[in-house]
């Protein structure tokens, strides 16, 4: 009998990481950190998504989980996961309070930047649309930058200027390093699941192969490199 393995709808990637969805890495990054099998379904329509949106999983009894969040959490109760057995309540404050900063606003300078910044667009477009045949391919992808620029209008982050959105993200980074300090894991000497998060928004400034002000922000901070090389070294080689 084949293995049954989990399986993990994302985009197609590019650019030097695992995935260009900081959220679809994320994942990744979890199940490498867990050790469960998994083979990977390239789903570059979003629409295929429950939510409209990736990550979602297919796991081995056939359920269908979407959302990162959710999925990390699926599977932490399926399997029984015990990579954050050893954080205090405090800890795990920390963990929580961290993960939303960097889906719920580091996110959306990271949006900027790929989607709006206009010296990084073309390369976007590029990236996601040059397979598409003309005319279609330049009217999809203005469609999805407009909507991109209404939703960061919408949070409120893609009303500021340019350098106030990187000064902005510049203060979370800064905030990640700070409490990273010369810790090898974000809480400590083993990784949790925190650890997939951060390490797969850190890759999406700092691995993709990408020159954005993001980039250089975490380029400055040496323990943030360190740590992302660690990560690479521990779940991807």
């Amino acid at each position: 009998m084949a293995e049954r393995l989990i399986k993990l709808h994302q985009f197609p990637t590019a650019h030097g990481v695992e995935n260009l969805s900081p959220f679809c890495m994320k994942v990744e990054v979890f199940l490498r950190l867990a050790g469960l099998p998994y083979e990977i379904k390239w789903t570059p329509n979003p629409g295929k998504g429950p939510l409209g949106k990736l990550p979602f999983i297919r796991d081995e009894d056939g359920k269908v989980v979407c959302d990162s969040e959710t999925i990390v959490e699926h599977l932490t109760r399926k399997h029984d996961l015990k990579l954050d057995a050893g954080l205090s309540p405090d800890d795990k404050a920390i963990g929580h309070a961290f993960q939303r900063m960097l889906s719920e606003h580091t996110y959306f300078a990271v949006l900027y930047h790929r989607w709006i910044n206009p010296k990084v667009w073309p390369i976007t477009r590029e990236t996601f649309f040059g397979s598409i045949p003309a005319p279609l391919r330049g009217a999809l992808a203005t469609y999805v930058q407009r909507k991109t620029l209404r939703d960061l209008k919408g949070h409120g982050l893609g009303r500021h200027a340019e350098e106030e959105i990187t000064r902005r993200a510049q203060q979370d980074i800064a905030a990640i390093a700070e409490h990273l300090n010369v810790k090898p894991y974000f809480m400590g000497d083993k990784p949790t699941s925190i650890d997939a998060t951060v390490y797969a928004f850190l890759a999406n400034m700092w691995e993709v192969q990408i020159d954005t002000p993001l980039k250089a922000v975490v380029g400055k901070h040496k323990n943030l490199v360190a740590y992302c090389e660690r990560m690479r070294s521990r779940c991807f080689k």
